[in-house]
């Protein structure tokens, strides 16, 4: 199982970290260890700054290779939303020195996913999803504001990466992303859907 991320797919966030709009899909991964299992994530001792992203996450149907555009919805069997923390204190020092920046977006734990729902029930193309802090609503995202669609995203990565069953795709993140402190309630929805709920140690 492969965890797939694309960066600045919608263009407030881009805007918002002071980053251009880009012309092809940013693509990072994330390992399996990466997948958070627990209810809880304790903050990392290696930095001061961790964010929430939250993002609407594909999970692969089938097994494919340089797959044409228009038959990519073929191949996600499965959507949830989810988050990619970032160790934004580590990314910014990687980047200011234009090196990778996996180790603040890879590391253990770093990628929660919620409970899946059945693609075909939903209009890809126009999903809401949201992250509440604490009952506090702070991040809204629709699918219709994505750079890049998901058919296109499928149609990219399977160029360079063969895709394969249950491996999971984050679609990219909105504007309104945030620090994380000891404390806090993170829950997730897709329409009024809650998917997960997870604490911070």
């Amino acid at each position: 199982m492969k965890i797939f991320c694309v960066g600045r797919n919608y263009a407030a966030h881009a805007k918002e970290l002071g980053n251009a709009t880009p012309e092809a899909p940013v693509i990072f991964m994330k390992p399996a260890t990466a997948l958070l299992k627990e209810k809880y994530f304790f903050l990392p001792e290696f930095s001061n700054n961790v964010h929430y992203e939250t993002e609407l996450v594909l999970r692969i149907g089938k097994n494919g290779k340089a797959i044409e555009e228009k038959f990519a919805h073929r191949y996600i069997s499965e959507i949830s939303v989810g988050i990619d923390f970032t160790a934004r204190d580590l990314q910014e020092k990687q980047k200011q020195k234009g090196l990778p920046w996996e180790i603040a977006k890879s590391f253990d734990n770093s990628a929660v996913v919620g409970d899946f729902l059945n693609a075909k029930e939903y209009n890809l193309q126009k999903v809401n999803f949201k992250l509440m802090l604490n009952g506090e609503e702070k991040q809204n995202g629709d699918t219709a504001n994505v750079i890049f669609n998901f058919n296109y995203i499928i149609h990219y990565i399977s160029q360079y990466f063969t895709l394969q069953q249950n491996d999971l795709i984050f679609t990219g993140t909105p504007e309104g992303v945030g620090q994380v402190k000891a404390g806090d309630k993170l829950e997730g929805f897709i329409e009024e859907k809650k998917l997960f709920e997870i604490g911070i140690k």
